[in-house]
């Protein structure tokens, strides 16, 4: 009798699970933004939530948890309930953290599921118009005859931008002073201010500044040349090996979320990604798609917390 009732549970947890996916959502979705306002990841997960809203007939709610590289807005998602009404829009400092910081208030790997990617950028070194600068070789020409004269701006510890910094640091062998913000547009508008010299702007986040001729791009963090900045060498072209790093963008939601619900997140989500209009708006800043199912996105985001890890070692970056 008793493993009969044990089976009845099952049945029922399962029938519930099922049921709970079907009529997901039944009332506005909270997605918490890693990244202040007007940053990349902000941009990216705002255009592509609309959509998704849309497919769901419900709101979702995007409210802006930033600082400490992204991982204050991850602690909130960690402590919410598992239901699928608390959802993460992080970037690629989802997987940086855990090299970055000591404690975490979270455990990366366990207090969250990895549900889909969103799209992968470029960063893009700027300085202002007026900068001396012309060149990627003038700046490090610059720091090697001044090291630490150099203010260098980005969005906080464990930010991709914190990252793209060290790893032109480390590919260089420069040294400059490293100035940490909460978000990109602190980050610009310090720039544009002159109380820094240069930036890793997200391309999203940047393209309005660079088309406007206020900053001047003199590479992009990619492998290859953005189809929005084609004569911007990358890194590589510019006589700096070894310095790629690309933003990345994705969604998690709390551990124990119902695997229905995940699914359908993910199906949603890629459906928005597929769009026109949606593709048009990320391309149009310099995004290219990433297509991936959950299981597939949690090896990439593993991966990527490996491969953080020995940069961050081999620049020599004491976890704080």
């Amino acid at each position: 009798m008793l493993n009969l009732r044990k089976l009845f549970a099952a049945v029922a947890a399962v029938v519930a699970t099922s049921a709970s996916a079907q009529i997901y959502p039944s009332k506005p979705v909270h997605a918490i933004i890693s990244f202040t306002p007007g940053s990349s990841t902000d941009i990216v997960g705002r255009i592509v939530m609309q959509k998704v809203s849309e497919y769901w007939g419900q709101p979702v709610v995007a409210e802006n948890r930033a600082g400490a590289g992204g991982s204050i807005g991850s602690a909130i998602v960690a402590r919410a309930a598992p239901d699928g009404y608390t959802l993460l829009i992080n970037s690629s400092a989802h997987s940086v953290n855990p090299a970055i910081f000591a404690k975490l208030p979270y455990d990366t790997t366990k207090d969250f599921v990895d549900i889909v990617p969103l799209a992968v950028q470029p960063n893009v070194l700027v300085v202002t118009a007026a900068s001396p600068h012309k060149t990627i070789g003038d700046l490090i020409s610059f720091t090697r005859a001044k090291p630490g004269a150099l203010n260098f701006g980005h969005a906080g510890v464990g930010s991709g931008t914190h990252l793209s910094t060290e790893k032109l640091i480390a590919a260089a062998g420069i040294k400059v002073t490293q100035i940490p913000f909460k978000g990109t547009p602190e980050v610009v508008t310090a720039l544009l201010g002159g109380s820094v010299d240069c930036y890793w702007v997200p391309i999203s986040a940047g393209m309005a500044n660079i088309k406007s001729g206020k900053l001047r791009p003199l590479a992009v963090s990619s492998a290859r040349r953005s189809s929005q900045l084609p004569d911007v060498p990358t890194t590589g072209e510019a006589g700096v090996p070894n310095a790629n790093s690309p933003l990345w963008f994705g969604i998690w939601a709390p551990a124990g979320t119902p695997g229905d619900i995940v699914a359908k997140i993910s199906t949603d989500v890629r459906r928005a990604l597929a769009d026109q209009g949606v593709r048009e708006k990320l391309a149009g800043l310099g995004n290219d798609p990433l297509d991936m199912a959950p299981d597939e996105f949690a090896r990439f985001v593993r991966s990527e917390i490996e491969d953080y890890g020995r940069v961050v070692k081999a620049a020599g970056i004491k976890p704080q």
